[in-house]
């Protein structure tokens, strides 16, 4: 997910809206209308609640060998840069995994559009972009704007969301989003049990660079609403309070602007 910014392809774009392009065993290789499958897709997420998700698989090290080594159990990966979705693709079918799905397309957009809530055992967020510039906060994955998307997939209260990054500001920033969400428990970990996940975090440690980890976890009760505080004054829209009248305007004209208001 990294630094991407590769557009879709003609084919997976209808009326300008930015569509993904799935690869799995169960549709076939030759799979590429999401539009023409959607119902079928919305089904098959429906039939488990504990899929393992990717966002931003990259070059498919972390997906395709959990995929390799749990066959009975569900994974679903989504990257937008074409080059890396081909590749993890091509390794997927040279394993003969049929317990993979791959979605090529922007993690928020297809969240928001295509997955359904609950689904997921486990979400993966590993050396996503971190949109260093301030301006491009809002873009991160993991914001207070659109931390409910990826918090949605989770199926509580057993929904865990495992985060790595290098980009230290990032991290901290992650850290604070979800210490201050009413419906999260997050811990940092020092290092994976089974080792570096993706090919960022083997280079990483070769070089000595800190790297932070969380691990955070819905809390089983249910009732805390996934709208992250900080974020609900961009997501929710109501009218403005009712203003009072100025003493110092006194003109009929001004007071009838203030009592139609």
């Amino acid at each position: 997910m990294r630094g991407s910014s590769d557009p879709l392809p003609p084919e997976a774009a209808e009326g300008g809206r930015r569509e993904a392009a799935p690869i799995g065993g169960q549709f076939g290789p030759d799979f590429r209308d999401l539009a023409s499958c959607r119902a079928e897709l919305r089904s098959t997420f429906a039939e488990r609640s504990d899929w393992e998700v990717e966002l931003g698989f990259g070059k498919g090290r972390f997906l395709v060998g959990s995929a390799a080594a749990a066959g009975a159990r569900p994974f679903l990966g989504v990257e937008m840069v074409s080059k890396y979705f081909r590749l993890a693709a091509r390794r997927a079918a040279s394993r003969g995994l049929s317990n993979v799905v791959l979605l090529r397309g922007e993690a928020l957009y297809l969240i928001a559009t295509l997955l359904p809530a609950a689904m997921a055992r486990t979400v993966h967020v590993y050396f996503p972009d971190p949109w260093p510039k301030s301006r491009h906060h809002r873009r991160r994955l993991l914001d207070p704007r659109t931390v409910d998307l990826v918090l949605s997939l989770l199926d509580p209260p057993r929904g865990r969301l495992f985060f790595a990054t290098d980009h230290l500001e990032y991290g901290e920033a992650v850290v604070e989003t979800l210490s201050l969400h009413p419906a999260v428990d997050v811990e940092r970990v020092d290092a994976w049990p089974e080792g570096p996940r993706t090919n960022y975090e083997a280079k990483f440690e070769r070089e000595g660079r800190p790297i932070i980890r969380l691990v955070a976890r819905l809390r089983g009760d249910g009732r805390a609403s996934l709208l992250h505080p900080a974020g609900r004054d961009d997501l929710l829209v109501g009218p403005a309070p009712a203003q009072e009248p100025s003493a110092s305007r006194t003109s009929s004209k001004t007071a009838s602007l203030q009592y139609t208001r």
